[in-house]
């Protein structure tokens, strides 16, 4: 079957994820989209939380489904719930990245409000997460027998999670941020130098590139935190190499300082 043009691809957005015209996502946000759930399903990211439109799990499925029937690889991808946000995921890839990250391969920044200046945090500090991450493998891993569908769905129960960390780390950031959460959604960010990492794929010739990650990291931690990041660089270029469908990774950091951050 030969590449789905990119008007087929937005077509497929448009009449699976718009309720009516005017929810419609836009062209531009369309492609990239797809370019997103190709990149999920080549493994050059473990999920994707979509925030594209008011689409909910259905109508996700349904357009996952959709690109299955352009040709796109989206046997096994999995639609999953955690609040009230929809992430697409791969569950054997988010498996193995969260086997990883309990083996210590990532570092936590903690931004609580009640500190003057954001920290490197092990694991070992935030409690429950171990067992957090467990739960979530196990979720996952129950779900092999409907892998046969096209695209399946599931939900957690995330009562008393920390989602800014849980996303951080099913969205594959070398450095996820954190705080207490009985200290509310407060941190201490504000005016702080930050460097912003973004990692770019080309996709469709004559289109922008696919975002494949945008993260910061505090510019005071980045030389603590440096080997991480080359780690986390090396093994993005590697899973690059052993696809045909994206090229020329470009990643790039610029430091920024806001006067507020929201997590």
């Amino acid at each position: 079957m030969s590449a789905p043009s990119p008007q087929m691809l937005v077509a497929a957005a448009q009449q699976t994820l718009g309720m009516g015209k005017r929810r419609c996502p836009p062209r531009a946000i369309c492609l990239h989209l797809a370019g997103e759930v190709l990149a999920v399903a080549q493994g050059l990211k473990p999920a994707l939380l979509y925030d594209c439109s008011c689409a909910g799990p259905s109508e996700l499925q349904s357009y996952l489904e959709e690109l299955q029937g352009l040709g796109f690889p989206t046997q096994g991808l999995h639609i999953l719930e955690i609040g009230e946000d929809s992430l697409i995921v791969n569950p054997e890839h988010v498996c193995q990245h969260l086997e990883q990250v309990l083996l210590g391969t990532i570092a936590f920044v903690d931004v609580s409000s009640s500190q003057p200046h954001p920290s490197i945090c092990s694991l070992d500090q935030l409690q429950n997460l171990k067992a957090l991450m467990a739960e979530i493998i196990a979720h996952l891993q129950g779900l092999q027998r409907d892998l046969s569908l096209a695209v399946s769905c599931s939900r957690l129960h995330s009562s008393g999670w920390n989602l800014c960390t849980v996303f951080g780390i099913l969205l594959g950031y070398p450095v996820p941020y954190t705080f207490r959460l009985n200290q509310g959604d407060d941190n201490c960010l504000a005016l702080t130098p930050l460097r912003v990492f973004t990692a770019r794929i080309s996709w469709l010739c004559g289109h922008p590139p696919v975002l494949l990650y945008s993260f910061s990291v505090p510019e005071s931690l980045f030389p603590a935190l440096r080997e991480i990041l080359n780690t986390w660089e090396e093994d993005l270029r590697t899973r690059c190499r052993t696809q045909n469908d994206f090229a020329d990774l470009s990643i790039s950091s610029e430091i920024v300082t806001l006067p507020a951050v929201a997590l």
